[in-house]
């Protein structure tokens, strides 16, 4: 796939990288699932390059920057702008159950924002993983322990905007 995303997350400090990638990430409530027999979650979802975003700042500020960032070219054969959305593929191992709140599973082609991701220790390496979408929709994991990945699938495209947080807040 080329210049793609591909993470591992062993542990709540590699967790808290995944989340960073994942900001502002949207998905449907179609594109999660559960698989019981297979104790893992798994959840595709189109996230915000923010890597590719700063980069692009930071040339038009004319500082340097420490690396060339390689897009994936288009279908056209076109290079996308700075601001970019990528398909990643999100999975998680070792779960035992899943729950939802302010979520309404029924409605498939909803469409969320993600906004963290979150692991909470109960009895190691036992813990709690918190996805919190804006609008107060939640997504907890409970897993024997911590291990999740994320990888990008494909190409990247223009994104419609850059997504906006209040830096009040």
């Amino acid at each position: 796939m080329g210049s793609g995303l591909k993470l591992i997350a062993l542990d709540d400090e590699d967790l808290a990288v995944l989340s960073v990638h994942l900001q502002d990430a949207v998905v449907t409530v179609g594109d999660m699932a559960f698989q019981p027999g297979d104790r893992r979650f798994v959840m595709l979802a189109n996230r915000f390059d923010w890597e590719t975003a700063v980069q692009k700042e930071l040339a038009a500020e004319g500082v340097g920057a420490q690396g060339d960032v390689a897009l994936d070219l288009g279908p056209a054969g076109k290079a996308p702008s700075g601001c970019v959305r990528r398909r990643a593929g999100v999975r998680f191992e070792h779960v035992l159950g899943a729950r939802v709140r302010g979520i309404d599973l029924k409605r498939k082609r909803d469409v969320l924002n993600l906004l963290l991701v979150t692991f909470e220790p109960t009895s190691s390496p036992s813990g709690t993983v918190t996805f919190t979408f804006s609008g107060g929709g939640q997504l907890q994991l409970t897993v024997d322990c911590l291990e999740a990945g994320v990888e990008d699938l494909g190409p990247a495209w223009d994104a419609k905007g850059t997504p906006c947080h209040d830096k009040t807040a």
